[in-house]
C-alpha cells in the first residue's frame, strides 16, 4: 500500500457559550486542520490537528498546514501502515514541530485500523476501559458566572472539572474559593493556570487556598517556577505545558515535580509518540489527563482511542472538545454519557468526515 495523495482541509469550530476563555486569552472559535490521506488501494485516513490559538503553545494553524504540505511531497508513494518509518521519514523531512505531524500519525493509525479490521485502541494496547472518565472544563469568567457553570455541569453528570484561572491572581483566589464551595462531594477540581501567573503570584495564590482541595495545574510557564510552586502548594500538581519531551517527563518523575500531567496527543507529535509517554507513565506510576490542544470529533476519537488502551487507575480524566461547539465536523465521535466517553469497534478512528461542511480541500499534495 502507498500513500497516493494528501488533502488539506480548513474548518472553524466556533463556540457554543460564545467564547472559550483561560489565563489572559479568549476565542470565539478555533482554526482547525483536517488531514486526509489517500492510498493506490482506496483505503483512506483520517486526522485533525487544531492548536489553540497562536500563543498558548509554539504551534499555530496557518503552521500546522504550510509544515504539512512541506512533508507531503517526501511522504508520497510511502507504506503508512508502517507508521513507525513514517514517523522517522516525518523527522527527517522536517526537524521539529511535532505538532505538524500529528495528523499525518493519527491518519496513519487510521489506515492501519482499517486495513486490520480493529479499532485504533486496539493498535495502542487494548480496549483495557469501556468508558472514559470526562472532566469539563469551566471557562474563566466572572467568579459568580464561574460558580453557576459547575453546578450546571454536576447536574448534566460530569463529577470531574478544570476551571480556568491565570488572569488575575487577586480574582483567581476569589474563583477558587466560590467554584469549590459549589463542588459535590466526591466530585473532582482542577484549577488550571496555564502558565498565566507569575511565580510569586502563583506562591500568593497557593497561599491563599491552602486549605482548599482541588489539584492545581501548571501555574507558571516553565518548570523551574513550576517546581518552586509545588513546594509551597499543598494541592496535588499537574504539569502540562512545560511536559513536552520523555525528557522532561522524566526529569519531572526524578525531581517529584507533579503528581501527574496532562499529554496532548499533537504536543508530543501523535499517537506513536504518546503511546512511549503513556506507556513511561503508567511504567512510573504517573496518572495522566490524556487529551489535545483542541479539536473536533476526528481529534476526539483519537483522544478516546489512546485513553481507551490506558489502565482505569492510571488515567485521571480526559476531554472531549466536541460538546463545545456549534457543528459537528464527523459522525461517529466519541458518544458522551454521565461524564464519560466511548467509542465504537468500528475498524480506525471510527469517524466519517462530513465532507459538505469541509468543502474543497484548501491543498492537495499527489504524485502526478
Amino acid at each position: 500500500m502507498k500513500i497516493e495523495r494528501i488533502n488539506l482541509y480548513q474548518v472553524s469550530l466556533p463556540m457554543k457559550e460564545g467564547a472559550y476563555a483561560w489565563a489572559n486569552q479568549s476565542f470565539a472559535a478555533f482554526d482547525s486542520t483536517i488531514v486526509e490521506i489517500k492510498t493506490d488501494e482506496g483505503v483512506t485516513g483520517v486526522g485533525e490537528i487544531c492548536p489553540l490559538g497562536p500563543a498558548y503553545l509554539p504551534a499555530y494553524a496557518e503552521g500546522a498546514r504550510t509544515g504539512i504540505v512541506t512533508m507531503a511531497p517526501g511522504l508520497i508513494g510511502k507504506d503508512p501502515t508502517n507508521i513507525g518509518a513514517i514517523n522517522l521519514l516525518m523527522d527527517q523531512l522536517l526537524k521539529g514541530h511535532p505538532y505538524v505531524k500529528s495528523a499525518i500519525d493519527v491518519a496513519c493509525y487510521d489506515i492501519l485500523g482499517k486495513v486490520a479490521g480493529r479499532p485504533v485502541c486496539d493498535l495502542l494496547g487494548g480496549r483495557v476501559q469501556d468508558e472514559v472518565r470526562l472532566f469539563k472544563v469551566v471557562s474563566r469568567a466572572d467568579p459568580e458566572a464561574m460558580a453557576e457553570r459547575i453546578t450546571a455541569y454536576q447536574e448534566q453528570g460530569f463529577n470531574q472539572f478544570q476551571m480556568k484561572v491565570g488572569e488575575n491572581a487577586d480574582v483567581d483566589i476569589v474563583r477558587i474559593h466560590k467554584v469549590v464551595d459549589k463542588l459535590w462531594e466526591g466530585n473532582r477540581l482542577g484549577a488550571d493556570a496555564n502558565c498565566g501567573w507569575r511565580q510569586h503570584d502563583a506562591v500568593r495564590v497557593a497561599s491563599a487556598v491552602a486549605d482548599l482541595s482541588f489539584y492545581l495545574e501548571q501555574p507558571c510557564e516553565t518548570y523551574e517556577e513550576c517546581r518552586v510552586v509545588r513546594e509551597h502548594a499543598r494541592q496535588p500538581m499537574i504539569l502540562d505545558e512545560c511536559m513536552d519531551s520523555l525528557q522532561m517527563v522524566l526529569r519531572g518523575h526524578r525531581e517529584r515535580a507533579m503528581d501527574a500531567i496532562n499529554l496532548k496527543i499533537s504536543r508530543m507529535g501523535g499517537l506513536t509518540k504518546s503511546r512511549v509517554i503513556r506507556d513511561v507513565c503508567a511504567s512510573l506510576g504517573i496518572i495522566m489527563t490524556i487529551e489535545d490542544t483542541w479539536c473536533g470529533e476526528i481529534g476526539d476519537a483519537a483522544i478516546a482511542h489512546l485513553a481507551h488502551a490506558t489502565p482505569r487507575d492510571l488515567h485521571f480524566q480526559s476531554s472531549t472538545f466536541h460538546e463545545y461547539h456549534t457543528h459537528a465536523i464527523a459522525e461517529g465521535g466519541p458518544v458522551i454519557k454521565d461524564g464519560f466517553m466511548s467509542v465504537s469497534d468500528r475498524p480506525g478512528l471510527g469517524v466519517t468526515p462530513d465532507w459538505d461542511l469541509l468543502g474543497a480541500p484548501i491543498a492537495s499534495v499527489g504524485a502526478e
